[in-house]
């Protein structure tokens, strides 16, 4: 029985992160990110693997990304400008799981 339960417990826990991984793709549609990134190709603005490796070992990385999209800017990666995502986008949760899922290289 307590195998069974284990193995229980294990599966939720997996479909459940695997489920929030994969809703990170839609997230990021839903914001327009993917109008200007790629997962793996530049666009406009840099390919989220680039970013992912760019950020990696990072503690401060989903907090300065936040603060970054939230405001805009450039520099960081050229002379484009990226627009600023206001909370009517992406509230903060879904900002947060957006920037987690590229920081895993947005797999």
């Amino acid at each position: 029985m307590n195998k069974m339960l284990n193995s229980l417990v294990l599966l939720t826990v997996t479909t459940a992160f695997t489920s929030i991984a994969h809703a990170s793709l839609p997230l990021a549609q839903k914001g327009g990110c993917m109008a200007c990134h790629g997962v793996d190709k530049k666009i406009v603005g840099p390919a989220y693997k680039d970013v992912a490796d760019k950020y990696k070992g990072q503690k401060d990385a989903v907090a300065k990304l936040m603060e970054k999209v939230r405001k805009g800017g450039s520099g960081a990666w050229g002379t484009m400008a990226m627009p600023a995502t206001g909370p009517d986008k992406l509230n903060d949760a879904d900002l947060k799981a957006v920037i987690e899922w590229v920081l895993k290289g947005a797999t």
